[in-house]
């Protein structure tokens, strides 16, 4: 299911005639205008800090970053992708002079370059490509689970650097996407290309299922899982029938919600807060739920996504919302309006006069991108490209003070 530059495409969707968005211009236009007047007096300012990236840009789409993942101290950095590595990186070797930056300045030119193999704290190699990783809640960031193009959920030591724990219950369909939940005693969960959506427990070995479900009837393609990290008991899924589910983990026969609205493939699904999720699809939207009544709060445009899994991550201190697009570009969404609030271009980036990377080439695109779930008036977001350079960014909040 994710095109990591991969030659996948997604399945063939229906066409959905006679869907229209309202057409009552003058009210539309009025919220605009409201809505431009309110961002004219909110916005923040990000400064690219960091790019992070190779010396040899030969064989640039094998080295696709799927997923990028903080751990839960927010100082530990792990991405993995179509290289068939786990590279962890310290918060300080992408920072290293943060202590001296200034967060939202006007200019990317002061931007430090560096390479992978200085940069990485270390590397573990793995058999297959990798679509998902997750660090698991109380092992101390010492262990973290991958999902894969195999279809088999892993459980490494970080510190051993050695596999302690594998999962090979989806028939070696794809798994796009692994998470645990927040609650005693832990459990995990994972969704592949079988369609099907499962809970197991990782104490036990070979990770005994807890629940299996299939939440299309057409055993539609599950891309992405996530648990409530506010230790809830919903458990949230995308599919490619162009839905989103959530599931009572105490009860899993059934979804307790449907988020019905995109137009094609489902692809991400994040908790923004306690009541609102966000998801992504390829229809180029994102859309922001509440998970009260399953209705549609606010619908996200201006990246471009119709083909790839492009990321998506939620700031939850801040509002914010990230997300790659299929024109190389990084875009940030304030959760309070649907247009983008901040746009970055993700090719050449100058730094004393040389190239952040590989990623000229035709058809590059973002491809995965995650908040730091730190602080409220300063924040880092990391983006990763189809060419596998990391891009790092800091962002501050304007003061509503007059000049």
């Amino acid at each position: 299911m994710k095109s990591f530059s991969s030659g996948f495409h997604f399945p063939d969707q229906p066409r959905i005639s006679g869907e229209r968005e309202s057409t009552e211009e003058g009210k539309l236009l009025q919220q605009e205008v409201e809505k431009r007047s309110e961002f004219n007096n909110c916005e923040w300012d990000f400064s690219l800090s960091t790019v992070v990236s190779s010396n040899d840009c030969r064989g640039a789409a094998s080295n696709t970053l799927g997923v990028i993942e903080f751990d839960p101290s927010n100082t530990v950095l792990a991405t993995g992708g179509i290289a068939r590595k786990i590279r962890v990186y310290s918060l300080k070797s992408l920072l290293p002079n943060y202590d001296n930056q200034t967060c939202g300045s006007s200019s990317d030119t002061m931007a430090d370059l560096i390479d992978h193999v200085d940069a990485c704290d270390y590397t573990i190699c793995t058999p297959a490509k990798l679509s998902s990783l997750r660090w698991r809640p109380g092992s101390d960031g010492r262990v973290m689970a991958s999902g894969d193009y195999d279809g088999v959920v892993t459980e490494y030591d970080i510190k051993t650097k050695l596999p302690i724990f594998e999962r090979d219950e989806h028939g070696g369909r794809r798994v796009w996407s692994v998470d645990y939940s927040h609650s005693d005693p832990v459990l995990g969960a994972s969704g592949s290309d079988d369609g099907t959506l499962q809970m197991w427990d990782p104490r036990c070995e070979g990770g005994e299922c807890v629940a299996s479900v299939q939440p299309s009837d057409a055993r539609s393609p599950v891309c992405c899982v996530e648990f409530d990290p506010f230790g809830g008991a919903l458990l949230a899924v995308g599919c490619a029938d162009r839905k989103a589910y959530a599931y009572d983990v105490r009860k899993v026969a059934g979804p307790v919600m449907v988020f019905d609205g995109h137009r094609k493939t489902v692809t991400y699904v994040r908790f923004l807060d306690s009541r609102t999720v966000v998801t992504a699809a390829t229809d180029g939207c994102l859309k922001l739920w509440d998970t009260e009544d399953s209705r549609a709060i606010e619908t996200y445009k201006g990246h471009a996504n119709s083909r790839s899994f492009v990321g998506l991550s939620v700031w939850r201190n801040g509002g914010l919302i990230g997300c790659g697009s299929e024109n190389n570009r990084l875009f940030v969404y304030d959760k309070r309006w649907g247009e983008p609030i901040w746009v970055h271009e993700f090719g050449a980036v100058a730094a004393g006069g040389s190239s952040g990377g590989c990623g000229e080439e035709e058809g590059a695109f973002v491809s995965s991108v995650c908040w730091r779930q730190v602080g409220e008036e300063q924040c880092t977001l990391v983006a990763g490209g189809s060419d596998g350079v990391l891009q790092v960014f800091l962002g501050r909040r304007k003061s509503l003070t007059s000049d």
